[in-house]
């Protein structure tokens, strides 16, 4: 069976990712196609993505890509649709917010494509970029934005099976591309985690990107009005902002590498994550997967992977977090504020927390894969 991957771009590495590379573990012959590809920004996962067999499309070569990528979006169906699958049975494609499910495959072919979420860009999430910032980033991103939900809906019907990460994001896709898809989770190294012995350490831990839409200037704020230690790992554009609120407790980690993640994961009292509206949340399985309670934002893939009172606790989100023109929502610190001055790590089992992780393992999505592709060669 000949099998090609096919990703939005190569750029950076979160959850899209790290499903890229387990489809790449499962297949590891497949090639992967992408628009865009620079391995100098991938850090430390750089090593390994440069041993993949990686085609790129014509957008590499336009000059300063690397800058306009964002804008450029408009043409990214275009640089996928120049990808030539003949010679392929399979065809399984990654789609974030870039329209790598505009490929067009044989019909004798089988096209899978996994849905991260629908672009939030088009549909009224809270991303990264605020293009409402200036009223002429807000006029243009608002009339390419129309055409490309245009787009987006016409690329979604050619996939012959949709696979949404989470019931959250089936839901969206229900909702935006009126199609029904099938749930396969992100699988989780769940086998690292088990491996690595929980501690009682006295900290607090966020770990993502730090950017807007993540929520960490909310888990600042509120562990700097309480005066508890947290420790926040990740980097990203809005860490500036983020040391400005922050008080003597808390503690910015930077950039870590996978043994790190794991121990801090390990030692922590909990993890605590604030995304609005999260797609489905690696991150949240990880930490139980260490044995470690999450103390969750009451929204998204985390009401799929958290276990209020036996995994974990939430706290009150609120729903117009994204048009709120404060940097810190005070709702919602107060909400989380509340949770953590209740918060006993006692109170949770290292099993439960263990048990409820290995729902999510990579041995699972593995499974699920190739039980979904044998069951559609077969039918087709």
């Amino acid at each position: 069976m000949r099998v090609a991957i096919v990703h939005d771009y190569l750029r950076e590495y979160g959850g899209a990712e790290m499903v890229v590379e387990d489809l790449h573990n499962i297949f590891p012959d497949a090639p992967i196609y992408t628009a865009y590809y620079n391995p100098n920004s991938l850090g430390i996962h750089k090593e390994r993505i440069e041993k993949w067999n990686i085609k790129t499309s014509f957008m590499q070569y336009i000059p300063f890509i690397n800058r306009l990528l964002s804008p450029l979006r408009i043409i990214a169906p275009l640089a996928f649709m120049s990808f030539n699958f003949k010679q392929f049975d399979v065809v399984i494609s990654s789609c974030n917010v870039y329209f790598s499910n505009a490929i067009r495959t044989e019909k004798n072919s089988l096209h899978l494509a996994y849905i991260h979420t629908p672009p939030k860009m088009l549909y009224g999430y809270t991303t990264s970029f605020n293009y409402k910032k200036h009223w002429y980033t807000r006029i243009s991103a608002e009339l390419a934005n129309h055409f490309l939900r245009i787009w987006d809906f016409k690329i979604a019907q050619n996939p012959d099976i949709l696979i949404a990460n989470s019931k959250n994001v089936q839901e969206r896709i229900k909702k935006f591309y009126r199609r029904d898809a099938e749930i396969i989770h992100p699988g989780v190294a769940t086998e690292q985690y088990a491996q690595t012995k929980k501690t009682s350490g006295d900290y607090f831990l966020a770990l993502n990107r730090l950017s807007r839409g993540k929520g960490t200037e909310i888990i600042v704020a509120a562990c700097t009005q309480l005066g508890i230690k947290l420790k926040v790992a990740g980097s990203g554009p809005d860490e500036e902002n983020l040391r400005k609120i922050a008080g003597k407790t808390i503690e910015f980690v930077g950039h870590v590498t996978e043994e790190e993640k794991i121990k801090l994961m390990s030692n922590a009292k909990a993890f605590i994550a604030a995304t609005e509206s999260e797609d489905f949340g690696i991150t949240v399985i990880e930490a139980q997967a260490a044995g470690t309670p999450v103390i969750a934002a009451h929204s998204g893939g985390y009401l799929e992977t958290v276990i209020k009172g036996k995994t974990g606790e939430f706290f009150a989100m609120p729903a117009d977090l994204g048009e709120s023109k404060e940097y810190v929502n005070q709702e919602a610190v107060q909400s989380l504020v509340e949770v953590l001055k209740n918060f006993n790590p006692k109170k949770y089992s290292e099993k439960d927390c263990r048990t409820n992780a290995e729902k999510f393992s990579k041995q699972n999505f593995k499974k699920q894969i190739i039980a979904l592709i044998e069951k559609n060669k077969t039918t087709s």
